[in-house]
């Protein structure tokens, strides 16, 4: 046996045992772990891409299927609760299927789900497309982040999130740039196949650097019942959400969606404390630094996740930018975060975990504070520099928050902990694009109604913007009592375009706030050097 096989054989002994991943090694020695990375990170690249993609494409895909914005808001919101779903599948699909076949599976679902995308003739078969591809995110995710505990010994592991995260944040930044390149070029269909390559790699790698399954010493039972009862619950509290300002807060059909959604949490909760395979390790959160965590990490994912949503259709629908300007916009935040997060991933082994939390909010915050102040008129590169200045904040937090949260839980109790930690998170995006998408449409009818009561015949500043707009009707050949119409139906227009952007800002205040609140959980973490090691 040569050095390098001791080598080998050294770092294999002190890896969790029976994962499959020996035999990788033996085969290709210490950059296996490497190649392993990579492989997850390609899957992960084409489900988020196809996950985010299709956020710039919403306003072209309102206007061909003549919805409204509440409505296409379900584009993001089915992906997402998919995807939230899922997450607590991944644990079980590993252990009974194997790692290789699990990547297999998912990824043939989303090329399936991206070509259906891209061929739907109406919004529902968008939707069922949507949520094929949802899923498959769901399952990688939390496999990306097992796999780093597998393969990397402490002291590597946060550079292996960094890079990890590199894909997972550099594919929903760099989307909108693709989507937009492909929607003025072609039209918004081709977003749906963006993703399609990076499937193809990760089928390919996946046969040579993923391990087969390992076999079980006993049957391990999915939780349905789990799984139907979350489901229910989370689609309820959705439905219920997105319908509100359509159907009345008060409305029977509002409050049956959350009466449903209350008992059916309740249930999925009471049936977790009961069952002998659970779909989620409710015990897991008696750990005081992993509870935290991962309601940091809900906030995080639905401050990121609605940044992505309402930034790009704030873009097109403000700002007047093309889907491909608007996507550029969104390149210099993501070479940011690419460049931070191996750095941070490795800060992240050495630094209280509270001090870089704390600092990524403080970027967060700021960032959305400064767009808050965003119009039709704000020059490209402020806005560019803002959402720089978001994505560090993103930066230095989530590399803190995995590590922070999943280091010291045992290793047999990995896969449910990573689960449940990413899990948190898409639950998080889930609400925010929802109910950031009900703040928009509550803050655009407010502005709205105010500005147009500020209108009226007894208004100097009325009258004279009528002549001019007269005057302007006139100019375009509109002759007699059309200019007047042409002119108050032009003056509607602006009230409505300021309104809009009174909203999106409304918006942006809002999540700026909602960071900052994660500070006082931050605040009660235990510091580092009292967190005893696994």
């Amino acid at each position: 046996m040569t050095s390098a096989d001791d080598e080998v054989e050294s770092y294999i002994a002190r890896l969790p045992p029976n994962t499959g991943f020996a035999t990788g090694f033996r085969a290709w020695g210490l950059k296996y772990r490497w190649f392993a990375l990579l492989t997850i990170v390609a899957g992960n690249i084409a489900a988020l891409l196809a996950g985010t993609i299709v956020n710039v494409a919403i306003p072209d895909i309102m206007g061909a299927f003549g919805i409204s914005q509440v409505d296409a808001q379900w584009l993001s919101t089915a992906n997402l609760a998919a995807a939230t779903v899922a997450m607590l599948a991944s644990s079980w699909m590993v252990r009974v299927l194997g790692l290789r076949q699990t990547v297999h599976i998912t990824t043939y679902l989303l090329l399936a789900g991206s070509l259906l995308g891209g061929l739907a003739t109406n919004t529902g078969i968008m939707i069922v497309a949507r949520i094929m591809q949802g899923i498959t995110a769901g399952v990688l995710t939390p496999v990306s982040t097992m796999l780093i505990f597998q393969v990397f010994l402490p002291g590597r592991q946060g550079v292996a999130i960094g890079i990890t995260s590199v894909g997972a944040i550099l594919a929903p930044a760099m989307g909108p740039a693709i989507g937009g390149v492909l929607i003025d070029t072609y039209s918004w269909r081709y977003v749906f196949y963006a993703g399609i390559p990076f499937s193809l790699l990760t089928l390919a790698a996946s046969s040579f650097f993923m391990p087969t399954r390992q076999p079980l010493p006993t049957r391990v039972p999915f939780d349905w019942s789990g799984m139907i009862a979350l489901s229910v619950a989370l689609i309820a509290l959705l439905v219920g959400l997105s319908n509100g300002e359509k159907e009345g807060w008060g409305s029977d059909y509002i409050l049956g969606c959350f009466a449903v959604a209350l008992v059916s949490g309740a249930g999925f909760v009471w049936w977790q404390l009961r069952t002998e395979h659970p779909l989620l390790d409710l015990g897991l959160f008696a750990n005081r630094n992993f509870t935290i965590m991962t309601t940091n990490s809900f906030v995080f994912g639905a401050g990121l996740f609605a940044s992505t949503y309402l930034v790009p259709v704030f873009l097109q629908l403000v700002q007047h930018l093309s889907p491909t300007r608007a996507g550029a916009l969104m390149i210099p935040p993501g070479i940011a975060m690419a460049l931070l997060f191996p750095f941070a991933g490795k800060l992240a082994e050495v630094l209280d975990h509270r001090l870089l939390i704390s600092g990524g909010i403080a970027f967060f915050a700021t960032s959305f504070w400064l767009m808050s102040g965003a119009d039709a008129n704000t020059g490209f590169w402020a806005l560019a520099w803002w959402l720089v200045l978001s994505r560090l904040g993103i930066g230095l937090v989530i590399p803190a928050l995995q590590l922070g949260a999943l280091s010291h839980i045992e290793i047999s109790r990995l896969s449910q902990a990573s689960a449940a930690f990413n899990f948190m998170r898409q639950l998080g995006g889930a609400f925010g694009v929802n109910l950031m998408s009900v703040v928009l449409e509550r803050r655009h009818i407010y502005h709205a109604d105010y500005l147009l009561s500020t209108q009226t015949y007894g208004s100097s500043e009325t009258l004279n913007m009528l002549g001019l707009l007269r005057g302007m009707s006139h100019t375009l050949g509109f002759a007699g009592t059309e200019e007047w119409h042409a002119a108050r139906a032009f003056l509607q227009g602006m009230v409505q375009q300021q309104a809009l952007a009174a909203a999106f800002r409304d918006s942006f205040v809002i999540l700026a706030i909602a960071f900052l609140l994660t500070l006082i959980p931050t605040l009660a973490l235990k510091p580092r050097k009292a967190v005893q090691g696994r």
